[in-house]
């Protein structure tokens, strides 16, 4: 058996030493949000409890915290549904070349490099001057989408420019409409990639604080929820919302992942029938 070089050794704890400066700062806070009754917010703990878990569902002084949580929560289904039927017509209108197409694709990709502040200022700006209520549910989404959807978009762009043509074209010699193709062959093939762009969507909105801190208006998201109470909480309970957050995201994240695992293992034993079928 060979053995590892010293550069191997170093690389290894280099990355190691990155792992803990990208994860050490949440499992901070989920190890504070179990401290006792009189715990404080930096260590070291005092006792060990659930005790400010209880406390965040009982009501706060300050703050709305499960407001701005069904507020974030509707907001990032609003995002979701709207990223995945635009990235897909945009992923849809591109397979062809069509004048200014290149234009228009910088004009999209650019919206990722413009600092979201100045998004978010430009956005209220826009609103406020055309006269209407600056709100999270209209100029709060308009500004997450012009995060979320570039990303969708690329994903799609990627997705149809390794999609198999043939697929379509054999639907079609069989009779179907292009309709029937993109409902019964397009979108089932690439289902996986349209997930993946729904989780891209969810989760970029329910956690962007930047680009909605101009339009949200009068109420709050969770991420400008959570910004409020760091200058107003000084106890554990907002390591316990943080730890929560967290795990919402995280169980999010695993039921789009159990998703895709089941779609492709339904699709696995579907091809293994239909090869059954033909022997």
């Amino acid at each position: 058996m060979a053995t590892r070089s010293r550069s191997f050794y170093v690389l290894g704890a280099f990355f190691v030493l990155f792992l803990l400066f990208l994860y050490g700062p949440t499992f901070t806070i989920a190890i504070l949000s179990f401290q006792g009754p009189q715990g404080g917010l930096t260590f070291p703990m005092r006792g060990v409890s659930l005790h400010w878990f209880f406390d965040l569902f009982q009501e706060q002084a300050v703050g709305d915290i499960w407001g701005s949580f069904r507020r974030s929560f509707a907001l990032g289904l609003m995002v979701m549904v709207t990223t995945v039927v635009v990235s897909v017509m945009g992923g849809l209108a591109f397979r062809k070349r069509f004048a200014g197409n290149a234009v228009l694709f910088y004009l999209v990709i650019t919206a990722l490099v413009i600092p979201s502040i100045l998004v978010s200022l430009g956005v209220g700006l826009i609103f406020s001057q055309a006269g209407l209520p600056i709100h999270w549910a209209s100029s709060g989404f308009g500004s997450q989408l012009t995060w979320t959807l570039p990303f969708g978009l690329l994903i799609m762009f990627a997705v149809f420019n390794r999609f198999d043509k043939s697929f379509e074209e054999a639907a079609r010699d069989q009779g179907a409409s292009n309709w029937q193709a993109l409902r019964h062959v397009v979108l089932p093939i690439i289902a996986p990639s349209l997930i993946g762009v729904a989780l891209f969507g969810f989760t970029l909105s329910y956690d962007e604080f930047a680009r909605t801190l101009l339009t949200a208006g009068s109420y709050n998201t969770l991420p400008l929820e959570i910004y409020g109470m760091t200058t107003n909480v000084t106890t554990p309970v907002i390591f316990a919302l943080g730890t929560l957050t967290t795990a919402f995201s995280l169980v999010i994240i695993g039921v789009f992942l159990l998703t895709v695992w089941s779609m492709n293992k339904r699709r696995a034993k579907q091809g293994s029938d239909a090869g059954k079928g033909m022997v």
